[in-house]
């Protein structure tokens, strides 16, 4: 948005917070303010948090280029001439790492010409800005030049979050929730419950961003956060950078949470300013009062949010989280141990600094500032040791001040301003593929294959200094913080803690940015799809609901454990086919454990009996009988990327219903979105009922309602059945979409 746009935004708040408060009856956090701001209709918006259903409408909606395809695919079915809200599409995801920058750019733009072609194209026709391959990763350039205090926007990405450093709220959403605000609807979510988190003290010495986002984690788990937002605010705060908490919000989708945010303050305004943007950092300061949490709220914290977590920053320890699980945490100190006592491979194998995640200028300066030490005591890195900078700003910038130039010397390789590693998009030669080993990173995600697509290795998060530290011990049994490692001369060395401006004194740097602007008149331009494309592939409807029951229904696949979005619809080489549906429905389920063989990725012909088939293989079968199916799932079903795929690809193949022990919120919503109908066991352990041969049965859709259960009959091969009972989240409008085939044929 403009400056004289967040402005009007800024002068509508005081009447329309006034309102909240008087019909509320009390002070509004910062979260609630926001929400208020952007109600499509406050007046007939019902507010209750964990219930309503909110509508809303958002200031900015981003795309990268793996989620973007299908999300433009999907809007241009809408028929619109231009988009309704500011939005933009970051090449960032496609570009594989593999050999270095230069290589790796070279190799992705020839490889994805025509998806750069396709995304191009609507992008000039449609109105939308494009950010070109290797301009930067999407979060940061967000952060960089779009986000600011007290806005909304949608992105295609689970770590859209990233903008809450900035006093954002700022939500990872699938495409079809970004085409259907493109297309200038309102945009709708559950009412978030909120945890308040309260920091205090002061970060210092080996401490930083990452650590508090890390313990956060240990303290509230994977899904501590499904449907609920974090707002953080206390006198610890100001302690953080800008971009340190960006580094929080952006992992709060670790936690499962709609978002994160951190209250208006000075260090935003310093980085708006460094960012070239004094405009907004003024009317920030100018209307400050609204962009921070009433001071009730900061009075009496517990009376507003639904929870509350203290943390002391001056007693918070560095940690480190996983292997498997970004929730797995502990302090470095107590690693060592731990890895003993599991049996964990402590050689580590690759150190890789950078991501969305931690790619600031201060991120960077500390662990140059680490590797600087390492090189004065004549200490060589015993790992490879990989930089991905999170923007083109960054990089001239950290090029400029001789940061690069440290990391070359350690013999660190630069990757592209892109992606890579961090979403499996990682050619590596150093390793077998199913060879057990593992690395750290200060990425933010860690299950199982979601760096290299194997999942026999084990990643570990921890920051960015950090990781520096141990490249040089080159095991997971040093702590940098306490620990030395022997020097060339004999000696015992210890690390200081890491140091750095949170910003360049001399400013950012200036490269090629990388942006384009849409045409001025799109009416001209064509969008390019090839008609025989094996990348791409315009998108049909998808049937309507027939109006009867779903009977005897067989179960293509029952999960077991964690099932993320990475274990329904796989990354890595499969980034590829993102943009047709019918090429890369065929990785469906490849990650998934199968709770009745213990096999992932295969089960058994529910129609056949042939054993060991892939469950893509298996629904292509059984969608060509004219048959549906069921998917059966675990706690949390659906964590972790925003990827629709993971509903879309099911709902091409003939899955009708998925009923699960918990959803994640996302995915949730996708597969409402795409005409599948999401159910959760009223009892838990109904889970254990369902067996490999039974056969689903949902009954009463006729009568489908908000807020009334749905009854589901097991039968046996026998022919004896079981009944029991499922719960929905789906509102009257969402029902729409479930008998229209999807949310966008509702729209049509």
């Amino acid at each position: 948005m403009a400056a004289d746009q967040i402005k009007r935004m800024y002068e509508s708040m005081p009447a329309k917070l006034d309102r909240a408060r008087k019909r509320f009856g009390r002070a509004l956090t910062l979260a609630e303010k926001i929400l208020v701001t952007h109600a499509d209709n406050f007046d007939k918006q019902e507010w209750s948090r964990g219930k309503a259903q909110l509508r809303l409408r958002v200031d900015r909606v981003s795309l990268q280029d793996a989620t973007g395809q299908m999300a433009l695919l999907q809007f241009m079915q809408a028929g619109k001439k231009q988009v309704a809200v500011p939005s933009t599409v970051h090449c960032d995801h496609l570009i594989r790492a593999q050999s270095g920058a230069a290589e790796d750019m070279k190799r992705a733009i020839t490889e994805n010409q025509e998806v750069y072609d396709f995304l191009h194209s609507a992008a000039r026709k449609y109105g939308i800005g494009f950010w070109k391959p290797g301009a930067g990763i999407i979060h940061q350039v967000v952060l960089e030049n779009y986000a600011f205090p007290g806005g909304l926007m949608i992105g295609a990405d689970s770590h859209t979050p990233n903008g809450g450093g900035l006093g954002m709220l700022a939500i990872g959403v699938g495409g079809a929730d970004c085409g259907e605000a493109m297309a200038g609807l309102a945009w709708e979510v559950l009412d978030p419950k909120l945890i308040g988190v309260r920091l205090t003290g002061k970060l210092s010495g080996w401490t930083s961003g990452k650590d508090v986002i890390t313990y956060l984690l240990g303290v509230l788990t994977v899904k501590g956060g499904t449907n609920r937002i974090v707002e953080y605010f206390g006198p610890g705060a100001e302690s953080i950078s800008a971009t340190g908490k960006g580094t929080i919000c952006n992992m709060g989708a670790e936690l499962g949470a709609t978002t994160s945010l951190f209250q208006f303050d000075n260090r935003m305004s310093a980085y708006l300013r460094a960012t070239e943007r004094a405009d907004v950092a003024a009317l920030a300061e100018q209307y400050r009062e609204h962009l921070v949490a009433d001071p009730e709220v900061l009075a009496d914290p517990r009376k507003h949010f639904d929870e509350i977590v203290e943390i002391d920053l001056s007693e918070l320890e560095p940690h480190i989280v996983g292997p498997h699980s970004p929730d797995r945490a502990r302090p470095i100190s107590k690693l060592a141990a731990e890895v003993k006592k599991e049996g964990w491979p402590a050689t580590i194998t690759n150190a890789l600094i950078g991501s969305c995640t931690n790619s600031s200028y201060e991120d960077m300066k500390r662990s140059a500032h680490v590797a600087m030490q390492a090189l004065k005591a004549g200490l060589k890195a015993k790992t490879p040791f990989l930089v991905t900078p999170g923007s083109e700003r960054i990089y001239q910038t950290i090029k400029r001040d001789g940061m690069m130039a440290t990391f070359e010397q350690i013999g660190g390789t630069v990757l592209a301003n892109a992606c890579g590693p961090c979403i499996g998009q990682w050619k590596r030669s150093d390793v077998g593929k199913d060879e057990v080993n593992t690395i750290v990173s200060s990425f933010n995600r860690n299950f199982p294959g979601r760096n290299d697509g194997s999942a026999a290795t084990l990643s570990f998060l921890t920051s960015p200094e950090i990781v520096t530290a141990l490249a040089f011990a080159g095991t997971l049994e040093f702590d940098p913080v306490h620990g030395t490692i022997q020097g060339p001369d004999g000696k015992a060395f210890r690390f200081t803690p890491p140091e750095s401006e949170e910003l360049p004194a001399n400013g950012f740097a200036k490269g090629e940015e990388g942006y384009e602007a849409p045409a001025a008149d799109g009416e001209g331009v064509e969008v390019k799809v090839k008609p025989d494309s094996q990348r791409l592939q315009l998108l049909q409807p998808f049937p309507r609901w027939d109006g009867k029951d779903f009977d005897a229904l067989p179960i293509l696949v029952k999960t077991k454990g964690k099932t993320t979005t990475d274990h329904i619809s796989p990354a890595g080489p499969w980034l590829l086919v993102r943009g047709h549906l019918d090429k890369i429905s065929d990785n469906m389920f490849l990650g998934a454990v199968n709770a009745f063989t213990g096999e992932t990725g295969k089960g058994v012909n529910p129609v056949t009996g042939e054993k060991g088939q892939n469950f893509s293989k298996m629904a292509r079968e059984l969608k060509a009988k004219g048959l549906g199916w069921v998917v059966i799932g675990d706690e949390n079903y659906g964590e972790g990327s925003s990827r629709e795929h993971a509903a879309m690809s099911p709902r091409y193949l003939g899955c009708k219903v998925v009923i699960v022990r918990s959803f994640a919120r996302i995915a949730e919503t996708n597969l409402k979105k795409q005409g599948i109908l999401p159910l959760t066991f009223t009892k838990p352990s109904d889970y254990d009922l369902i067996e490999q041969d039974d056969r689903i049965s949902v009954t009463g859709l006729a009568q489908l309602a908000p807020g009334k259960p749905v009854t589901v009959v097991i039968t046996k091969p026998d022919g004896k059945s079981v009944t029991i009972q499922c719960q929905h989240t789906l509102t009257d409008e969402q029902i729409g979409w479930f008998k229209a085939g999807s949310a966008l044929n509702a729209l049509k």
